[in-house]
């Protein structure tokens, strides 16, 4: 048994809940109260620590990441740079760096703060004329690449642009080197696959990051490859990160022929929800807006499918006993998968299956009377307070006054839907401390944009934000009597922190990080 006491401790993310001490045995909350209850527990062989008045708070989820690619963004070229030159200085060292003929990754560009704005292809060939280079945007929506790599995918002139994808053109046809959404695929087949082998290595290096962030959880979007990945590591005895892996949409007959549910598998990994992608992005201009974008008159953005497209799926899903979970930025798109999931609730009551804990991942915007909708449909808001801070500019510049009905988390929590949070890494980095700044404060770190914050009507207390990552992302999946509080029978995932977040000042709440993080009573990082 361990037992700690002479603590802040706050068994959920209520501040009301506070206790001074806690008693873990076999990985799990066996007790909790004042010191002299829980030290009356003890026994021989106890270990018995005094933390000085530390805080204990639960381990926090990150509801929406994606950990392959968060893993191998470690090894990639850091693109989120300040002007495209820079950007491409970067490559031009990594080219000395390679042997001729390797391909050279990287993520993180956003042409929407770079004053030369989009690349091409020729200016990539420039600096690395003998290596296949791909770069990701910071939104994962679009795709630079250079010649030598659209030469190896096979892509000419008269290749035409997929379904739900666009190829960016010179005059003659020829590609510029700019692709977005599932263009970007196109190159993607042409880069040497990671073995499950190779990228369970990366993965356990990308857990390694994130246990000093505090995160015990983790629902992941990734393929297929990164669940075989994850169970290596489960295998191996090395997965110390609870993940509840979702199922990608190419995957789903797979799934249903393997019998696999939502819900099945062991506390380190469960099967977790089918995801589905009704459009793009606000920075590529791919979000399916009702109207076109104040920017761009003609552009109402790229929506990859209807509520008759999504409802047959999610029907196909839910008798297999799958959850869904639908990537919906703008608000033609929120509405239309609505739509679908209005649907999907009368035939779950017909037909008697359970109402799942159906999901849209973003929310970015959504109008006022699709807010009520998916508090009234029960759809989980899975949101990312970051995209808030650093897409506030453009979303401003891109919807105008739509703005109002961005990232909208206080009306959401008001109207009664279940709010969860996460960073969808490696888009933005997966600290939840900065998330949770974000949410409080809706500033940027240098205090950005002023002291009340970007539409400063939708902040929320710290103890609603701290919700959204501990218990709330539990409930969904309904694993609130084992994740996501350290009420007695859970598991004992907490983290330990020099300074209480509830008492101190929301700017100082981005730079707050744990001293210890403990999976199911062990202590997987410490200062």
């Amino acid at each position: 048994m361990q037992i700690f006491h002479n603590a802040k401790l706050y068994p959920t993310a209520d501040p009301a809940s506070r206790q001074s001490a806690i008693a873990i045995e076999n990985g799990r909350v066996v007790a909790l109260g004042s010191d002299p209850d829980v030290l009356n527990l003890a026994r021989p062989g106890c270990q018995i620590v005094n933390l000085a008045k530390k805080t204990i708070l639960p381990g926090l989820t990150d509801s929406h990441i994606h950990l392959s690619l968060y893993a191998q963004s470690l090894a990639k070229v850091n693109c989120e740079v300040a002007s495209r030159q820079a950007c491409l200085d970067l490559i031009a060292q990594k080219a000395h760096d390679l042997k001729p003929g390797e391909w050279i990754l990287g993520h993180g560009w956003n042409q929407n703060v770079w004053p030369e704005g989009f690349g091409t292809a020729a200016d990539l060939d420039a600096v690395a004329p003998n290596h296949p280079v791909y770069l990701t945007d910071k939104a994962i929506h679009s795709a630079w690449a250079n010649t030598t790599a659209i030469r190896l995918a096979g892509i000419t002139s008269q290749t035409p642009d997929p379904s739900g994808g666009i190829i960016q053109r010179a005059e003659n046809g020829e590609p510029k080197g700019i692709f977005f959404e599932s263009a970007m695929l196109m190159i993607e087949r042409a880069i040497p696959a990671f073995s499950a082998e190779a990228l369970a290595g990366l993965l356990d290096q990308a857990q390694q990051t994130l246990w000093p962030m505090g995160i015990t959880a983790a629902h992941d979007f990734d393929d297929l490859l990164c669940f075989a990945a994850l169970q290596l590591l489960h295998l191996n005895g090395q997965l110390k990160l609870r993940v509840t892996k979702g199922i990608p949409e190419d995957a789903l007959n797979t799934a249903i022929d393997m019998r696999l549910q939502t819900g099945f598998g062991h506390g380190m990994l469960r099967v977790g929800s089918l995801k589905l992608f009704a459009d793009g992005a606000l920075g590529p201009h791919t979000a399916a807006m009702l109207e076109p974008y104040s920017d761009d008159p003609g552009n109402t953005g790229v929506l990859l499918g209807d509520s008759q497209h999504f409802y047959p799926i999610f029907e196909k899903a839910v008798k297999n006993h799958i959850s869904i979970a639908v990537h919906a930025i703008g608000d033609r798109a929120n509405r239309e998968i609505l739509d679908s999931y209005a649907r999907l609730r009368d035939y779950e009551a017909q037909n008697h299956l359970p109402r799942r804990a159906h999901r849209i991942e973003h929310v970015q915007t959504i109008q006022p009377q699709d807010q009520v909708r998916l508090q009234a449909l029960g759809i989980t808001a899975s949101m990312q307070p970051l995209h808030a801070t650093s897409d506030m500019f453009t979303a401003d510049r891109y919807w105008g006054s739509r703005a109002a009905n961005a990232y909208v988390f206080k009306n959401l929590l008001d109207l009664g839907a279940q709010l969860i949070f996460g960073s969808d890494a490696p888009v933005e980095t997966p600290n939840p401390f900065v998330g949770l700044h974000a949410a409080v404060t809706r500033r940027r770190a240098d205090g950005n944009p002023g002291s009340q914050g970007w539409h400063p009507s939708q902040r929320l207390t710290v103890a609603q934000a701290l919700h959204a990552y501990t218990s709330a992302p539990a409930q969904v999946y309904g694993r609130q009597t084992e994740q996501g509080s350290l009420l007695p029978g859970c598991f004992a995932d907490l983290i330990l922190l020099d300074q209480d977040p509830f008492e101190m000042q929301p700017d100082d709440l981005h730079f707050l990080k744990p001293s210890g993080t403990m999976v199911e009573g062990e202590w997987v990082w410490q200062k």
